[in-house]
């Protein structure tokens, strides 16, 4: 078994257990490389020599280098940036949560041992999650145009609204004159979209959503669309420039642009030890069930 490391920053009350998860590495003979933001953390930290590890800074450096899992270590927003050097390689991905709510990144760092140990004994089930794709004339985001948790459309100042005429499978949807709009996959659902008052979603339900942001028709509310449609968005504003954001990504956008919003076609795998689940997520992330009546 071979793992690839990604991550940023190791916070120093996380050293002594990310230190577990080298040395548990070193001792069961398993390979790993390092991403080298990850590296410059933990080199600092004297977890690694630096001349006896390997490296890897993008998705060809994956590609072909034979790796088993990825293991993302930080919070949701890391694991995000994680799916930008996986990709399309059906590489299945391991979150340890040292950031804050952990819905993706679902591992605690105090379970790192015996989650290692899950993995090698094969003691885990896979979860296939769909992305966005986005198409531009602009070519936003380059061959990193995929998104796991949503693509947003949002205004670049905090005076007007702007409009954004919506189209599905070639027919007019709505003109939203909102802040912003977001459209969600299953995955993202418990993110940006459920802030603004958008439906949670099963991952596999074979859908995302629509949710637009402080809309300014009352009777506008999130829809459900099925994850084999197609959206085309342009935008209109009073300023030349608004934004277009994927996961933690966002780069400008120009008034009249048309977006293609589509289903990628390939999906992220996610690994899920023997005692998680969506579900449980969502009564231990989003306190589903905390109420005096239930004990």
């Amino acid at each position: 078994m071979k793992v690839a490391l990604y991550g940023k920053q190791i916070a120093k009350k996380h050293v002594a257990e990310i230190q577990i998860l080298f040395e548990f590495l070193h001792k069961n003979e398993v390979d790993y490389v390092v991403h080298r933001h990850l590296a410059t953390s933990v080199e600092e930290h004297e977890l690694i020599k630096p001349e006896s590890v390997a490296y890897f800074s993008s998705y060809d450096d994956l590609k072909n280098a034979n790796i088993s899992f990825v293991l993302s270590i930080g919070g949701d927003g890391t694991f995000l940036d994680t799916i930008l050097y996986v990709r399309d390689l059906k590489i299945p991905i391991l979150g340890i949560n040292t950031g804050r709510l952990g819905f993706l990144s679902n591992t605690p760092t105090s379970e790192i041992e015996s989650a290692m140990k899950d993995l090698i004994n094969g003691n885990y089930s896979i979860e296939e999650r769909s992305l966005l794709r986005l198409v531009s004339s602009k070519n936003h985001f380059g061959q990193d145009n995929h998104a796991l948790n949503e693509i947003s459309i949002l205004k670049s100042d905090s005076s007007s609204m702007i409009t954004i005429h919506t189209e599905l499978n070639g027919t007019h949807l709505n003109s939203y004159w909102t802040d912003g709009l977001i459209i969600s996959t299953a995955t993202g659902s418990t993110a940006y979209s459920l802030s603004c008052g958008g439906p949670i979603m099963m991952p596999g339900s074979g859908n995302f959503v629509i949710t637009p942001i402080a809309p300014h028709n009352l009777n506008v509310r999130p829809i459900v669309i099925d994850d084999d449609a197609i959206l085309k968005i342009t935008v209109e504003s009073r300023a030349e420039k608004n934004l277009v954001a994927m996961d933690s990504r966002s780069e400008e956008l120009l008034n009249g642009e048309v977006l293609t919003i589509q289903k990628a076609d390939y999906r992220i795998s996610i690994v899920q030890l023997q005692n998680q689940s969506f579900v449980n997520s969502l009564r231990n992330k989003l306190n589903w069930g905390l109420d005096h009546r239930n004990g």
